[in-house]
């Protein structure tokens, strides 16, 4: 017999929406195995992330509602789907996330929501919680607001306003590909640009500079290929000076659809998600190593190697490039050696100041990194 519960309480709506919240990753990256779309052992709204700044917390992550008027094929929540819909009011979600921030449990807050009404109406939520913590509690640490598409300037304006971070999902490389997965979302209009309006306010200089923008790609839904999504990333980074950027492979098993016809275009869902893992591989090499979007190598149909990381492949295409000389080579010439991150060629260029490097086991014990960027270094 099937237990109906008619009015879920707090707690309870709780578990249904953190889980639901498992798809948006603009908060974490998922780059690394203890932060892919893990859950604390409290509960599932207790989320530990890797923050912008390379540190580690713990936020308090939820939707406002799952219930949702958009289309998205791409999408679990989508309103053709049969599932039991909940909502937390704004003073709820304040109330129970200053709970847990009393107590030590959480650093700050990710808050999003399916599309409840309109978009204004939605945003209405996030920034009435947002100004209840705010005003009424007090808080000034980190809330992170999602910005829902097609929201107006007004409520984008107020929502880089009372939050630290914000994030507006660019799901797909441009306006074809969005079209295959939504009727109801227009690309230039409801994404592109909000995205360039929140850039705006947060550019230097400006009021809002404070709070970072970042923004979230759907992998393998729209038949787009990586060489599409590079170009995108490329932009955003260099003209709208986006702080980061995120991936979510399409994962059809967990209630996604594929668009009639197009079957073909969705790969298996562990190249899905080995292609996530080499975009995020080329986020890296965009945001700290120096390389440029034109930079990257691409195999058969603008798609990154399944079987090497992109900073190997583009070596292996430029031999003439190496070996370098590991005394004299320019800190962004050394970044491009694989095996060497940051972190290496600062020890590099320290050691360099203070005498020669004359083989590898100076620069370090020789693991697997080091050992690799042996082959591309000389010591003479």
């Amino acid at each position: 017999m099937t237990a109906i519960i008619s009015r879920p309480d707090t707690l309870k709506k709780l578990e249904i929406l953190s889980a639901d919240a498992q798809y948006d990753l603009a908060c974490a990256c998922s780059g690394k195995d203890d932060d892919k779309r893990v859950r604390g052992s409290e509960g599932k709204w207790i989320y530990p992330v890797s923050l912008p700044n390379g540190g580690k917390s713990v936020l308090f992550k939820t939707l406002m509602s799952n219930a949702c008027g958009n289309d998205c094929r791409y999408c679990p929540l989508r309103e053709d789907m049969d599932l039991r819909r909940v909502s937390l009011g704004p003073e709820e979600t304040a109330r129970v996330f200053m709970e847990y921030w009393r107590r030590g449990k959480v650093f700050g807050m990710f808050l999003s929501s399916g599309v409840c009404g309109s978009p204004d109406a939605t945003m209405d939520r996030l920034n009435a919680t947002a100004k209840i913590l705010r005003a009424k509690h007090g808080f000034r640490g980190f809330i992170h607001l999602k910005v829902i598409p097609g929201a107006s300037a007004g409520a984008i304006r107020e929502a880089v306003s009372l939050a630290s971070a914000v994030s507006l999902n660019i799901e797909t490389p441009g306006a074809g590909k969005l079209a295959k997965l939504s009727g109801k979302k227009d690309f230039m209009r409801d994404i592109v640009e909000p995205i360039k309006m929140i850039s705006r306010l947060t550019a230097k200089g400006e009021r809002y500079a404070r709070v970072k923008q970042t923004t979230q790609f759907i992998v393998g839904a729209a038949g787009e290929s990586d060489a599409e999504i590079v170009k995108y990333m490329g932009g955003m980074y260099d003209r709208l000076k986006m702080h980061r950027i995120f991936f979510s492979a399409y994962q059809k098993g967990l209630g996604h659809e594929a668009m009639p016809g197009e079957q073909a275009e969705v790969q298996r869902a562990e190249d899905t998600f080995t292609r996530e893992h080499r975009l995020y591989q080329v986020d890296f090499l965009l945001r700290k190593y120096g390389f440029k979007d034109e930079d990257i190598v691409y195999g058969e149909g603008g798609q990154l190697s399944l079987d090497a990381d992109p900073k190997e492949v583009w070596a292996e295409a430029h031999p003439e490039f190496f070996p370098l000389d590991v005394n004299r080579a320019r800190r962004k010439d050394l970044l491009r050696v694989p095996g060497l991150g940051p972190v290496t060629v600062r020890r590099i260029m320290k050691m360099r100041k203070e005498g020669k490097i004359g083989r590898i086991e100076d620069v370090g014990k020789v693991g697997k990194l080091l050992g690799k960027a042996e082959g591309f270094l000389r010591f003479d």
